[in-house]
């Protein structure tokens, strides 16, 4: 019984060492392959030789990582070529990694692993390079084309006429947000190789509509075409026939605003030569009262006022006042809040 027995055990011992011997030479004739669930920098490379995952990898890879990334913005665009970028990728180094995962574990799990199609879930991350200062010469040209700063609103008469400038707002990179994005693309193949360029964007501190509130009434007063046009809201509604200065006694050219206002006016006459014997004194409302019906101030005793004398309308006859026609400053005094800005021109 106890040589049966050892016979039995021996027979086993034999058996064992047969399969394990046939283990170890399968394990060793086998060429060495990559196990299934294997991928580089999210290529599979799984049941493929070292040589065979390398070149999978380098065909797949490096042909997403080296596309050029571009930077756009509205219809603008800026490209930096991996050329310029110097993008490199250590495939070597993933493919070492590849093989140190074929061998991990034993001769009877690795040859179990292939007989049954196992997988080994693992992701391999790709050592990549580029170049810092070509990112940061894609960035100073993004920001040369795209920078701008914020404008503020404006009114001028150079044309004659009120012209609005409209405020624009202003655009700054958001310099750090866009860098990351082109480093990811050029470090990840998954990433997305066309970038937003993204802006903060800066208000202007005029806006138009503040300018519109501000300039809400405005009176402009070209001497040379004898007009006095009223703009409401940035836009003429109005435009009446005034007399200016004549020679010696010019209507003030510049910027004002309408600093008194008065309904049938006294007249306080300017302590000068042309005013004779009235030079100083104050005459009051009457037939004799050449400033007619309204009065509305600008500036060193210069104003706007109806006159009695129609035909002075349309010349340079006044002491440096812009007259006009009675029924027209009736219609005007109205119109025209104290503070209003006038442009004589």
């Amino acid at each position: 019984m106890r040589q049966r027995t050892v016979v039995v055990l021996g027979s086993v011992l034999l058996l064992l060492l047969v399969v394990c011997g046939g283990v170890l030479v399968a394990d060793a004739s086998t060429g060495k392959t990559i196990p299934e669930g294997v991928r580089i920098g999210g290529i599979d490379v799984g049941g493929l030789s070292p040589a065979k995952a390398k070149e999978r990898a380098r065909r797949e890879l490096l042909d997403k990582l080296r596309q050029p990334v571009r930077v756009v913005h509205s219809d603008k665009k800026w490209t930096l070529t991996p050329t310029t970028a110097k993008v490199d990728v250590d495939l070597d180094a993933a493919i070492a990694e590849a093989e140190r995962v074929a061998d991990e574990g034993n001769a009877f799990s690795r040859v179990l692993r292939r007989v049954t199609g196992g997988e080994v879930d693992r992701e391999i991350e790709v050592a990549s390079s580029y170049s810092r200062p070509a990112i940061t010469k894609l960035l100073d040209r993004v920001e040369r084309g795209l920078n701008r700063d914020p404008k503020d609103a404006t009114v001028s008469f150079e044309s004659g006429e009120l012209d609005v400038h409209p405020g624009r707002v202003g655009l700054k990179l958001q310099r750090a947000r866009v860098a990351d994005l082109v480093r990811k693309a050029l470090l990840d193949p998954s990433a997305p190789h066309q970038i937003s360029a993204y802006t903060h964007k800066r208000q202007p501190k005029v806006t138009t509509a503040q300018v519109r509130k501000k300039y809400a009434t405005v009176l402009v007063a070209n001497r040379s075409a004898f007009k006095l046009t009223l703009y409401k809201n940035l836009k003429p509604v109005k435009t009446y026939g005034i007399s200016v200065g004549k020679a010696g006694h010019d209507t003030p050219a510049g910027q004002y605003t309408i600093a008194n206002k008065a309904e049938n006016p006294s007249w306080h006459v300017p302590n000068s030569a042309w005013a004779g014997d009235l030079a100083g004194t104050v005459v009051p409302p009457g037939p004799s009262n050449p400033i007619k019906a309204r009065w509305l101030g600008i500036y060193d005793g210069v104003g706007i006022h109806g006159t009695s004398d129609d035909a002075s309308i349309g010349t340079n006859a006044s002491h440096g006042c812009l007259r006009m026609h009675v029924p027209d400053v009736i219609d005007l005094y109205p119109r025209v809040p104290v503070g209003t800005p006038i442009w004589i021109l």
